[in-house]
């Protein structure tokens, strides 16, 4: 819906929500079900309705508990039977500026200021940990906007008697407690109020006439930012950017300016601000998005642009070119299917607005920001979040180099006549261990971006993983794959729990970069070596179907299970004697 692309239509978000979130429904049936708290220290009520949109648009169907008006620190601190029935998924705590205790003013002492800032610091803090220990969910924590009006002026911001010096310094120690724990998160509404206006947004209409913390205008933008760090939690976030040539990475037309004549670069003001975007979208490889070229356009004029002296984006720098006279919509989709990602992980730039027509209609999924003006493109794509950063994987730095091995891979198997063959000449080598702390990131990272090779769907945080690992009835198993071309990173899990002689496996899932390489095999021989050795005689698996993991429908049959039941919704469980199993990895070495 246009409503949701930057910039934010906020009236018809505001006036139609709920002729938006019935459409929303109908548009995807079966969302991801969540329970989010939020604890608000003024009215939520609209901030809780533009929550539900933001999500719907990304799968996500949320209930809400909300707090009573300003009692997020009692229902904290001292409980709340209704928020404790809720067990929530997420905690959102609704705070700003406003909700601070106690600031100094001018005649306050400058060492009872730190003793201050560390009161009002403590009072968060001891709200964070005692909610982590009740309910161990992820927690959002909004920062601190700033009021907007400066009693000092110019000097309220390096004076320590200040209100901005004193909210920067307790933003500060939020920051740090950020990044000491990874089950949390800020909502940075510092940064938001200043984007939307800080005049605008602290409107004191809103808080003395509706107790609302902003303006009503502002709250789809809060609303969206929230939105962006849920569903980059659940894994809901785009993974690659495929990007068109003329007019989006350089001013003019490669194919009738030649390469002298594009603009890109210092020499003019125009080239500067392609140069720039260049820049920006080569910096979202190091947060882990991978970058594809879909351009018409001869291949070698391409090249040739994508080689200018003056460009910052190579060739090298994008895991596939599509430059030809093709429909983009079809090179859009034969670059998913190389990368094994379905295209609703993608984001397509394109200056064209009838080109982004035909992707968005041909390909329903695919982002397509309007990208308006040059100077607007950066603007357009990170205020979309589409790419939100919430926990970042080594897997996640090296993403374009997997890829390039990946379409190297592909070029060797091209040259062999026997597959198996093939497969041995990777030289492959598999690490299966149990659940360990290195990885618990990462496979909580798995958990919430597998969606195809993926048998349950289960959902994990970092806690949810650690859980697991440290519980003795549960058996664990993560892999990492290597090979001549490079190291695929950790790309299977497998959870479990075992139940007297069976082994209930809860969670198996694997990346599909790897897929029909014998990993699922060489886990398989693992799992049924380990049940044996805590005495299980059966294990049991489960397949709940989505609308994007047909691809496992009937793995365990091939794997010789033997289905056991199945319901209405095509659920089936299915069970394996551990004595009848014989092993079947192969063209691998393997290291447990």
């Amino acid at each position: 819906m246009d409503c949701f692309h930057y910039p934010l239509d906020t009236d018809q978000l505001l006036r139609k929500k709920r002729k938006i979130r019935r459409e929303l429904l109908a548009a995807n049936p079966h969302p991801l079900q969540k329970k989010i708290a939020i604890l608000g220290g003024s009215t939520t009520n609209e901030v809780a309705d533009q929550l539900e949109l933001f999500l719907l648009q990304y799968g996500i169907q949320a209930t809400f508990y909300q707090s009573e008006y300003g009692q997020y620190w009692q229902d904290a601190m001292f409980g709340n039977p209704e928020l404790d029935a809720f067990q929530p998924d997420i905690l959102y705590i609704h705070t700003t500026w406003r909700n601070i205790a106690h600031f100094p003013t001018t005649a306050t002492p400058v060492e009872e200021i730190d003793s201050m800032v560390d009161q009002e610091y403590a009072h968060f803090e001891a709200m964070w940990q005692a909610l982590d220990q009740k309910f161990h969910c992820p927690i959002i924590q909004n920062n601190f906007d700033r009021p907007n009006y400066r009693l000092m002026g110019n000097r309220d911001v390096w004076d320590p008697h200040g209100r901005t010096n004193f909210i920067a310094r307790l933003n500060a120690r939020f920051n740090d407690y950020a990044a000491d724990h990874k089950n949390f998160y800020l909502n940075d509404i510092d940064y938001l109020s200043a984007d939307y206006g800080l005049t605008a947004w602290g409107d004191a209409f809103y808080w003395h006439m509706y107790k609302y913390a902003m303006c009503l205008d502002a709250i789809p933008s809060l609303a969206n930012s929230l939105a962006n760090i849920i569903k980059s939690i659940y894994g809901r976030n785009k993974k690659a950017l495929v990007l068109d040539l003329d007019n989006t990475l350089w001013g003019g037309v490669v194919g009738d300016d030649g390469v002298d004549g594009i603009a890109i670069g210092p020499e003019v003001p125009e080239g500067q601000v392609y140069a720039e975007f260049q820049s920006y979208c080569k910096a979202l490889k190091s947060i882990g998005v991978i970058l594809a070229v879909d351009s018409k356009n001869d291949e070698a004029n391409a090249l040739a642009g994508l080689n200018h002296p003056d460009g910052v984006l190579r060739p090298d720098d994008f895991v596939s070119i599509k430059a030809n006279w093709e429909p983009k919509d079809r090179n859009l989709q034969a670059i998913a299917d190389e990368l094994s990602l379905g295209v609703d992980s993608f984001v397509f730039a394109d200056d064209n607005p009838a080109e982004r027509a035909i992707v968005a209609a041909q390909l329903p999924g695919v982002a397509t920001p309007v990208l308006d003006g040059a100077e607007n493109y950066i603007k357009m794509l990170d205020h979309g979040g589409y790419f939100e950063v919430t926990t970042l994987s080594q897997e996640d730095l090296n993403k374009t180099a997997i890829y390039h091995a990946n379409a190297q891979r592909k070029a060797a198997q091209a040259t062999f006549a026997d597959y198996g063959e093939y497969l041995d000449s990777l030289e492959m080598q598999a690490i299966l261990q149990p659940f360990q702390p290195l990885y618990y990131q990462r496979i909580a990272q798995l958990t919430n971006k597998s969606n195809q090779f993926n048998l349950t769907t289960l959902r994990c945080s970092e806690t949810d993983i650690r859980a697991m690992a440290e519980n003795p009835d549960c058996l664990t198993l993560c892999g990492r794959l290597s090979d001549k071309f490079g190291d695929n990173g950790l790309v299977t899990v497998v959870a479990g729990n075992c139940q007297g002689d069976t082994l209930d496996l809860v969670l198996w899932l694997m990346s599909c970069r790897v897929l029909k390489r014998g990993m699922e095999d060489a886990m398989m021989d693992a799992v049924v070596a380990d049940a044996a050795a805590r005495d299980i005689t059966t294990i049991r698996g489960h397949y709940y179907p989505t609308a994007k993991n047909a691809m496992v429908r009937d793995f365990y049959a091939q794997m010789g299970f033997a289905k056991t039941a199945e319901d209405d919704g095509g659920n089936t469980t299915w069970e394996l004697a551990v004595k009848d199993y014989k092993p079947r990895a192969a063209h691998m070495t393997i290291q447990r």
